[in-house]
């Protein structure tokens, strides 16, 4: 009888240490919220690679607050998972990057941590490994762009923002008024390359999908002659009913030109209103691509192989006459 509690003690402890064994090897993935449909693109390539790799000994985890808006929620995920033993890297996309920043100088985490999607401010670049995403500058200037070839001449113009902090929509924000403008460095387009903010903008959606539509609606409503609406991500559009309505009202000038619509984003609902003229332009990132990529980079980085600090995912750029055929990687 002793030997046989013996036995099934040990068998007990061995499967045990196997289990802790086996936790070891988790890849995280923080996104800003889990009910922002962008990040569920994220979701499902971290679900492929899960996939592809059934019998390695990592495995991709999505995670996050349920809301986008849960600036705290996300920092307390993330602080959350630097306390597991089974998680070997994480990767993160900060909704408030001096928030972050700050808890990964206090934590200072003994695994490798990238950004994922959004990044960390210059100046705390060195608290994450790498960065995996879009070139969120250059999106900026690509909105730009579409926009002086609608409008050449310029006019008013209405950007719509997400988080005050979230680093990734304020530089897609600065390549904008960098290249509308043509100046870099500009905080608020006054005129510079004949282009005007109107009072109230830029807007801020808080990653909130009826909030934007609602900013949309009432700008429109206030602003009659505005010249274009940006918005710098694709809030409005993942509400699609919701963007029906509010843009509904404005039809008629969406089709003559005499409004543009610049959007992120290019996610099937999204492609759906470009195509039945609800929006001019959607520059589109590669969301699918982040996550599919991303425990592939962790892993290398767990490894201590040389990692690039910076890993672009690159741009779609989409109009109403390429539609069909604009969607790369």
């Amino acid at each position: 009888m002793k030997i046989t509690t013996l036995l099934l003690a040990g068998a007990a402890t061995l499967a045990f240490a196997s289990a802790a064994l086996a936790q070891d090897k988790t890849l995280a993935i923080v996104v800003k919220g889990l009910d922002n449909p962008f990040f569920e693109q994220v979701n499902l390539g971290c679900q492929k690679w899960n996939a592809e790799n059934k019998g390695s000994e990592y495995k991709c985890l999505y995670t996050g607050p349920a809301s986008s808006a849960d600036e705290a929620g996300q920092i307390q995920v993330v602080d959350d998972l630097l306390t597991r033993p089974d998680v070997a890297a994480i990767a993160i996309s900060p909704s408030n990057a001096p928030l972050m920043a700050r808890l990964l100088r206090d934590r200072a985490p003994k695994i490798p941590v990238m950004t994922i999607d959004a990044d960390l401010g210059a100046d705390d670049a060195a608290l994450r490994k790498t960065y995996l995403g879009t070139d969120n500058y250059l999106m900026g200037v690509k909105f730009a762009e579409h926009l002086k070839a609608l409008k050449p001449d310029g006019g008013t113009v209405c950007l719509q923002l997400g988080n005050v902090a979230a680093d990734n929509i304020n530089q897609r924000a600065a390549g904008t008024r960098d290249t509308l403008g043509g100046e870099k460095g500009i905080e608020r387009l006054a005129g510079q390359g004949g282009w005007t903010e109107i009072a109230g903008c830029p807007v801020f959606t808080n990653d909130q999908a009826d909030l934007a539509n609602q900013q949309m609606a009432d700008t429109f409503t206030a602003n009659p002659d505005l010249t274009a609406f940006m918005l710098i991500g694709g809030w409005a559009q993942f509400a699609p009913q919701a963007y029906v309505q509010v843009t509904d009202q404005v039809m008629d000038k969406l089709k003559s030109k005499t409004l543009a619509i610049v959007a992120g984003d290019t996610l099937p609902p999204q492609m759906e209103a470009l195509k039945a003229g609800r929006s001019h332009v959607q520059v589109g990132q590669r969301p699918f691509e982040m996550g599919y990529r991303a425990p592939s980079v962790m892993i290398d980085l767990i490894d201590g192989k040389p990692v690039d600090p910076i890993i672009y995912t690159g741009l779609d750029e989409c109009t109403q006459d390429n539609a069909d055929s604009c969607i790369g990687g």
